[in-house]
């Protein structure tokens, strides 16, 4: 039996499977098996070719945003307006063919865009170069699901594309959970927990941990977690993407339905071919992505509101000691302090350390550890700090006394 018809069988019998206290520790060791049978199909195989072609794109720029859905929804016609890069559209599913990247000019930055072939259901399985897809899905800081507003099915295609997302491992609009796991030779389970938990019991964390062959490990629960939550700490190759949910086309549809859509949770209505709702969505795209512009300032000169430092919550964080590595990798062990003007400060200026967490469009002036000499006997003249004298009571010459 191969791992697909081993996934379909695991998933039949939780179907069948009635969801009750007598049932619970059953249906997560089904749940654990489920993942490992996943994680085994996206592993590629040994005797595989090359890598898809088309697929393999370098990162620019301070961010990377994926455009995921179905065929024929608007994915090439938003690239082409949102950026300068030109990608066919036409009125036939399965235009796209490879990876076609874009790059948009925003509030100072670079944000890399990608146009990806429509995946279909199945996708996670392989069906239509879905593995390709999302391999590079997985590799994007925001991901873009562009819905067709004209469709009646239109929660039924979210939901579809938001579970062969997850059946690969990448959990929108989440978080990680709170759950410290570490594997260990010896020593037995070490099982504990800060808060109440209500999803588990001991027993059901000890019968998903042999189930991964873990009779060993130090497991704190500092929440109270589900049991997808504990699978997705043990798996550790789960990735945490902000999701954008598009729904393009709402130029043929009432003002009632575009209310409705808007409204819904990481959701935005665009019209790409009448260019409505566009800028929104950069500034939606700017805010998931958490990206935060910082100035320069030198020492006795004015700010420098040219080139600033663009930092991410994705990529290090923002904080002073990431913008010190963006300009040069020792200058976070020389700081002696930063000044920082702006919305992040209490007063203006105020002396920040490297822990400090940075907002948009703040000015920060770094301020550098004086320079210690290693001997004093280097100085010569005016300059030296110290005599030739000894330095102890006891090694002073007496000087003869005075005649009398």
């Amino acid at each position: 039996m191969g791992i697909l018809e081993r996934i379909k069988e695991i998933e039949h019998e939780m179907t069948k499977t009635q969801k009750n206290k007598a049932t619970e520790h059953h249906l997560g060791s089904l749940k654990a098996k489920l993942a490992k049978l996943r994680t085994q199909l996206l592993e590629p195989p040994k005797n595989s070719g090359g890598e898809g072609v088309g697929f393999d794109v370098a990162k620019f720029g301070h961010g990377r945003v994926a455009l995921i859905g179905f065929p024929s929804v608007g994915k090439s016609t938003l690239l082409s307006t949102l950026t300068k890069t030109e990608s066919e559209a036409a009125a036939y599913e399965f235009t796209t063919l490879t990876c076609i990247p874009g790059v948009i000019h925003y509030k100072d930055s670079k944000i890399q865009l990608l146009d990806l072939p429509g995946i279909i259901e199945g996708a996670s399985e392989g069906k239509g170069r879905g593995r390709q897809v999302i391999a590079v899905a997985k590799s994007a800081d925001l991901i873009l699901m562009v819905l067709d507003a004209s469709k009646y099915e239109i929660d039924n295609h979210r939901s579809i594309l938001t579970r062969e997302l997850e059946a690969v491992g990448l959990r929108l609009n989440k978080k990680a959970p709170e759950i410290y796991f570490k594997r260990k030779k010896t020593g037995g389970i070490s099982f504990n927990s800060t808060v109440p938990l209500t999803k588990l019991d001991e027993k059901l964390v000890y019968n998903i941990l042999h189930e991964y062959k873990i009779h060993h490990c130090e497991l704190l629960f500092r929440e109270d977690a589900s049991v997808d939550d504990l699978i997705d700490v043990i798996e550790g190759n789960r990735r945490y993407v902000p999701c954008l949910y598009v729904y393009n086309k709402a130029d043929v549809v009432s003002v009632e339905e575009v209310d409705a859509l808007a409204r819904q949770d990481y959701s935005v209505a665009i019209s790409c071919y009448m260019e409505l709702g566009l800028d929104y969505l950069l500034e939606r795209m700017w805010d998931a992505m958490g990206l935060v512009r910082v100035y320069t300032k030198k020492q006795g000169h004015k700010p420098d509101f040219e080139e600033p430092v663009i930092l991410s919550d994705n990529r290090g964080g923002t904080s002073v000691e990431q913008f010190c590595q963006h300009l040069h990798r020792d200058l976070a062990k020389q700081l002696e302090y930063a000044a920082v003007w702006g919305t992040s400060s209490k007063h203006l200026p105020q002396r920040c350390g490297t822990a400090h967490r940075l907002e948009d469009e703040d000015v920060v002036q770094i301020v550098k550890k004086k320079k210690a000499v290693a001997d004093n006997s280097e100085l010569r003249g005016r300059f030296r700090t110290e005599k030739d004298e000894p330095k102890r009571i006891a090694d002073r010459v007496k000087k003869a006394p005075l005649k009398t």
